[in-house]
């Protein structure tokens, strides 16, 4: 595989804005911190029919962008995607008058979209004998695929396309990517993209996780989350989101804009295998198809953020697949961590909230730790796992950002340090 040639500042994309919800933060910073202390972000919530589970919940304003009740109106999704829109687009210092809302495009990731509508649905009529007379008129714009995109731009003005990209819990790193090609195409002319999940309203995710054996218990929630750990019992589920601006470079030094990183490498690839086992080899193949397109070798990349989700094969599947393309610079130049250890599984806004949390190691140079991995398993044993604390380097040049998914979707996204 040869790498991509160099390309101009017409085609290079870079990170200009964040806005995220994360459970326990509602902002890069307070993100960023509770990832460098070790803080989780799990708590309970109480469901319905299946009683209490951990689950990572969001807390923000709500009513900073828009009405209460249009809030009422919308969906839960389109409420995060709205506040993250905002705060990405304030962060970037980014309105109207800067970027045409014509030449503006929304891609927004999901791993699934319609189910808490449904359900609540469901359980509404059920109040009235199942008279659908009482099925809400709201139902059909709040359950189609593009709601939570279609939200943002109704409440921003913005007039250029917006699409909901489904890719399972690789969504959020393909709608990333969907957004540096339409730039690239010159489509657009700003992307603003990431991920976003409602899945902690959904009683039918939960229990579908634990009729797989593969739901996370624990008697302290903050512990439930445990990649690579031999007590890891499976999934905490979790709601957010996590939404960027990026911009051509050109355009980008243009207005002197602060730039995060910028985006150099990115593959996806499918399993062709089963519906919910992960394989290995493939995003072992991913990665590398990654690294090829970004014309780096596996030791230019400082921090590898993990998909791992605490179930038992899948954490096995990405080690091995880590370690065989990395085993020369594990440990060396090359550091792991993971995220969900601290928030859950926020599944089609996981790999943006982690790429958002590792962003500002350019800036401090810092790896976040992954926390409660107290025994660790063998078979998961990675050199350069860092864990509890934080490993503080010299520098950080690039970081490499796994997420996978359902249905045998594999996804990676290389940053790196932004260079003039």
């Amino acid at each position: 595989m040869t790498a991509m040639t160099t390309p101009s500042t017409t085609e290079r994309i870079v990170i200009t804005g964040v806005g995220l919800a994360a459970p326990g933060a509602d902002s890069l910073a307070t993100f960023r911190a509770n990832l460098l202390a070790g803080k989780s972000g799990v708590s309970t919530i109480d469901l319905r029919y299946m009683g209490t589970h951990p689950a990572g919940l969001c807390s923000f304003d709500e009513t900073k962008y828009r009405k209460k009740r249009e809030n009422k109106r919308g969906t839960r999704a389109g409420c995060i995607g709205v506040y993250c829109a905002g705060e990405a687009l304030a962060d970037a210092g980014i309105n109207a008058s800067i970027y045409d809302p014509a030449r503006t495009g929304i891609y927004v990731g999901l791993t699934e979209h319609g189910t808490v509508e449904t359900e609540n649905e469901v359980y509404n009529i059920g109040q009235y004998d199942y008279n659908v007379d009482y099925w809400t008129h709201h139902h059909n714009p709040r359950t189609v695929l593009n709601n939570p995109a279609g939200e943002i731009t109704m409440t921003f003005g913005i007039t250029g396309p917006h699409y909901s990209i489904g890719a399972a819990c690789a969504a959020g790193n393909a709608a990333l990517i969907q957004g540096v090609q339409m730039l690239r195409l010159g489509e657009v002319d700003l992307a603003l993209c990431g991920g976003l999940s409602e899945c902690v309203g959904s009683f039918g995710i939960f229990a579908s996780f634990r009729a797989q054996g593969a739901l996370a218990e624990h008697a302290d929630p903050s512990k439930a989350s445990r990649p690579f750990d031999l007590q890891r019992n499976g999934i905490v589920i979790a709601e957010g989101g996590c939404l960027f601006t990026l911009e051509r470079l050109d355009q980008a030094l243009a207005r002197n804009a602060k730039i995060y990183g910028e985006i150099c490498g990115y593959a996806i690839n499918s399993d062709a295998r089963d519906f919910v086992l992960p394989y290995g080899p493939r995003q072992r193949e991913c990665m590398h198809l990654a690294l090829a397109r970004a014309g780096m070798q596996p030791e230019e990349i400082t921090i590898i953020n993990t998909h791992a989700t605490g179930t038992k094969q899948g954490d096995i599947e990405e080690c091995q697949a880590i370690r065989e393309t990395f085993a020369s610079s594990m440990g060396k130049s090359t550091w792991v961590n993971n995220t969900k250890s601290h928030i859950g599984h926020a599944m089609g806004a996981a790999g943006v909230l982690e790429l958002a949390g590792n962003l500002p190691a350019f800036q401090d140079n810092l790896v976040h730790p992954t926390i409660n991995l107290d025994d660790p398993d063998p078979a998961c044993d990675l050199p350069g796992l860092v864990r509890h604390t934080p490993k503080e380097l010299s520098q950080v040049d690039a970081i490499l950002n796994n997420s996978f998914g359902m249905l045998g979707i594999n996804s990676v996204l290389i940053v790196k340090r932004f260079l003039a």
